[in-house]
């Protein structure tokens, strides 16, 4: 049993014209991951940092998801390196670092995710990650197929776009909208001009910098204004999101209501 090419980590390294479509988990439901994996999404993202997710429910979450079509990222919780180390050893290999505010805090999490001597992540003979061991492989090509995705949530952040790009290892970068507006000042208000604003210059930074740039819109509107500014992958609500959505408007269609929902969140 050979180790599987990581598709998602070769989407960043395309960066081809059409970006790769995905969306959140949040539910910590592996029968609601599964039925999204079987939804037309890409790539979904089991979100350990705004959700009641634990390892456990991760791993139980990817094995839904492993007969699926879509490809798993995961957020861990923080930039913890033993969090960072049991979660691939449970299988992860796309992980995304929230809130990264320094070079040496992005230099530290790419470490996380490697085998010596490119990093510092533990060695063990038995895990989710080799196929219990059956992937005799594994060890000589893990490094390759990990994917590390930095998220960049405040203006400070985003400016380091430039010395962030230039090191080894960083395979794609995610603005957070919800953090970046309040950062600026206006939280909440994505739509604002000057938050807007912002989103299309990191987009742009990204794309002088040579890496992929993502962002998650809360509905199908905002998410194609995404990808006109040029963001390189995108997602779309979560599951509770589109959940949530689809309940609220039925149940204002029966009562006669009406209301527009809003099928999505901020994250």
């Amino acid at each position: 049993m050979q180790t599987e090419e990581n598709r998602f980590k070769a989407w960043m390294q395309s960066k081809g014209a059409t970006p790769p479509l995905g969306s959140w988990i949040m539910s910590a439901s592996p029968i609601i991951a599964e039925a999204m994996g079987h939804a037309g999404y890409d790539w979904l993202l089991v979100d350990m940092e705004h959700s009641p997710i634990d390892l456990s429910q991760a791993t139980a979450i990817m094995q839904a998801l492993s007969g699926a079509p879509s490809e798993v990222v995961l957020r861990v919780p923080w930039n913890d390196p033993v969090m960072v180390k049991r979660v691939m050893d449970a299988g992860a290999r796309s992980i995304m670092f929230p809130f990264i505010q320094s070079v040496d805090e992005a230099r530290a999490a790419v470490a996380a995710t490697r085998y010596p001597p490119q990093g510092t992540r533990g060695v063990a003979a038995m895990h989710r990650a080799s196929r219990f061991g059956t992937a005799p492989d594994y060890l000589a090509r893990a490094n390759d197929q990990i994917a590390v995705i930095l998220q960049l949530e405040t203006p400070e952040a985003v400016a380091l776009m430039p010395e962030i790009a230039e090191l080894d290892g960083v395979d794609a970068v995610f603005i957070g909208p919800g953090d970046l507006s309040g950062g600026m000042g206006l939280l909440g208000q994505i739509g604002h001009t000057d938050v807007q604003a912002a989103l299309r210059s990191a987009a742009q930074a990204a794309k002088t910098a040579g890496l992929a740039c993502g962002i998650v819109g809360a509905d199908p509107a905002s998410v194609r204004s995404y990808i006109d500014m040029g963001f390189s992958y995108v997602a779309i609500a979560s599951d509770l999101g589109l959940l949530m959505g689809a309940a609220k408007s039925a149940a204002s269609a029966v009562r006669g209501q009406g209301e527009k929902q809003n099928s999505g969140g901020v994250y």
